[in-house]
């Protein structure tokens, strides 16, 4: 198991099979090695790369590599990564055939309902581990196992047994190879994915909270991941910071379930070019980044196209991961604050006696406060955080905006920030207190200066359209507009199935304005193919168009055709 945390790049995003139809190859593969060796020179670390999914021949049983993709096998990538110091890692399934043949050895094993192999039953799993030591034996020192379908057995199992008989015996036969696998090879770094969490565990930030981890996986796995980042159910008008939110939230449900924070792969680190990270690039990555490494895992994996961080970017990205890196070694993380679906603020701490970094997050739609978890005489400066609403830091005297606070009293300080609307930041704690530290203004998110609420409507149960008249419009400023979708377990999420050819949610989930008989323009930017779905809609309408002194009604519309209920929100916002 892990004596000290990891950086781990997984080329996934740089690429993309399931979300787009970028493939993988070897010059893909090869062009990323090159871009994590001249991060690396930057100070950024990299301790492993994990090539991703599809790398293998349909028909190879993970044995071969797929052609014409790889005409020489992976011998160039595995003889560059051994140059560079860099450990080699593999993604395969645990146990499901995903775009491959069923193996002979795994044939009466197969389970073709499932596109899945018994573990407990014919020749899958001593094969299965025998592709592992092999892998091993060329080099190979992480594996991302995903996938995982334990109610998979044959036809003639399933006549006999209960589900829940086939799901135990499956987990304990795997649980036990994978133990012995990692008894012969103590340095190996295994990673679970998809399949280990009970269903519904990564579906939504909704409330209440259910159990759904098995911790017995730590015997095996040096971490569990808490779902492939995409919007959370808690509206935003920037579109990334409600990724962020969702990370956030599953961590604390993983949390929340026992799991040390040390153990979350929040895979929450996600630039690309590609389907599965919504074509962002790399806007707001440096909040993104701030995140991925204030959850507290000790494996910390970062996705997609290293091409796109530039010197700068990468210079920024070493001080940041360095400063995260050494107290994951030396410190202690925690959570503190409100579950992020609630919307309402919350952070990760991470201290090392009273100095320390605190990432802090409102996912709300207007300014709140959240009081620091530091203690009496700390001072705390805020080192970064996105642009527009200056975040404030008070403590027992109230102190200049995004200067330091200390409080003299006795006990807790009463220390206290306040951030503006789905605002993030960083507060730097004790010596982290310092203006050498800050690292300046994330300008691609900009956070409203202010923000009201005006108005809330709710339309009739299985209505597809609900629609408010604002009579006295603000004069200036922005009108935001929230549009939610639920029905009765909480919010529902639609989609129109992943890009290239996907519905984008800007037709299904509508927010229109009108004035005087006109149409308004409305801004928004949730108008993308999102594989995973939204339960909501926000938009902006700049109010200095407006006709002086006549009403604006404000109508959502949703194609979903479930049973449902839409209800909306109005907010007077000030840029």
């Amino acid at each position: 198991m892990l004596k000290e945390p990891v950086s781990v790049y997984i080329n996934w995003a740089a690429y993309d099979e399931l979300s787009d139809n970028v493939e993988l190859t070897e010059a893909l593969a090869l062009r990323q090695l090159d871009e994590l060796i001249r991060l690396r020179g930057l100070g950024v670390r990299f301790d492993y790369y994990l090539m991703d999914a599809f790398w293998y021949a349909p028909d190879g049983a993970y044995r071969a590599w797929r052609k014409p993709h790889w005409p020489n096998g992976p011998d160039r990538w595995l003889e560059r990564c051994r140059a560079a110091d860099v450990k080699p890692g593999i993604w395969v399934t645990a146990n499901t055939l995903c775009k491959m043949s069923c193996p002979p050895a795994w044939r009466d094993s197969f389970d073709e309902q499932r596109n899945a192999c018994c573990c407990f039953y014919g020749g899958f799993l001593a094969d299965y581990t025998d592709v592992l030591h092999t892998w091993y034996e060329r080099g190979v020192r992480a594996f991302k196992f995903d996938f995982a379908n334990f109610l998979a057995a044959p036809e003639k199992l399933r006549q006999v047994m209960l589900p829940s008989e086939i799901r135990a015996a499956n987990v304990t036969a795997w649980r036990g190879a994978m133990k012995a696998f990692r008894r012969e090879h103590p340095d190996v770094l295994l990673m679970a994915y998809n399949g280990y969490e009970e269903t519904g565990t990564q579906q939504g930030t909704g409330l209440p909270l259910t159990k759904g981890l098995d911790l017995r996986w730590l015997e095996v796995f040096d971490s569990l991941y808490c779902g492939d980042p995409r919007p959370a159910d808690v509206p935003a008008m920037n579109f990334w910071r409600a990724k962020d939110v969702y990370s956030d939230h599953l961590v604390r449900v993983y949390e929340w379930n026992g799991l040390p924070l040390k153990h979350v792969d929040n895979s929450g680190f996600m630039i690309g070019t590609t389907g599965t990270c919504y074509y962002r690039r790399t806007a707001a990555w440096q909040g993104m980044l701030i995140l991925s490494l204030a959850r507290g895992g000790w494996v910390n994996t970062y996705y997609g196209n290293l091409d796109l961080l530039d010197e700068a970017k990468g210079r920024w990205f070493a001080r940041v991961q360095g400063w995260y890196l050494g107290l994951q070694r030396t410190g202690v993380f925690g959570t503190f604050g409100a579950m992020p679906g609630s919307e309402a603020p919350y952070g990760f701490s991470a201290m090392r006696g009273d100095s320390g970094l605190l990432a802090v997050v409102n996912p709300g739609q207007t300014p709140a406060d959240l009081p620091l978890p530091v203690e009496a005489g700390a001072r705390a400066r805020v080192l970064f955080s996105d642009a527009g609403f200056v975040p404030q830091i008070t403590g027992d005297a109230r102190q200049p905006q995004g200067g330091t606070a200390a409080s003299p009293s006795a006990g807790r300080a009463e220390i206290t920030i306040r951030l503006g609307t789905e605002q993030l930041a960083l507060v730097g704690v004790g010596e982290y207190a310092d203006a050498a530290h800050d690292l300046g203004i994330q300008e691609d998110v900009q956070i409203p200066t202010d923000s009201r609420l005006l108005a809330e409507f709710t339309g009739e149960a299985n209505a597809r359209q609900v629609s408010y008249t604002l009579a006295a419009p603000p004069r200036d400023g922005h009108l935001r507009i929230v549009m939610r979708q639920r029905d009765g377990a909480g919010p529902l999420r639609v989609t129109g199935g992943s890009p290239p050819k996907g519905k984008s949610l800007g037709k299904i989930l509508v927010i229109r304005a009108a004035q005087d008989g006109a149409e308004l323009p409305v801004a928004i930017a949730y108008d993308k193919a999102i594989w995973s779905g939204l339960s909501w809609a926000v938009g902006e309408v700049a109010c200095g168009g407006l006709k002086p002194g006549l009403p604006v009604t404000i109508t959502c519309t949703t194609s979903d055709v479930r049973p449902l209920t839409l209800s909306g929100a109005v907010y007077a916002v000030q840029p």
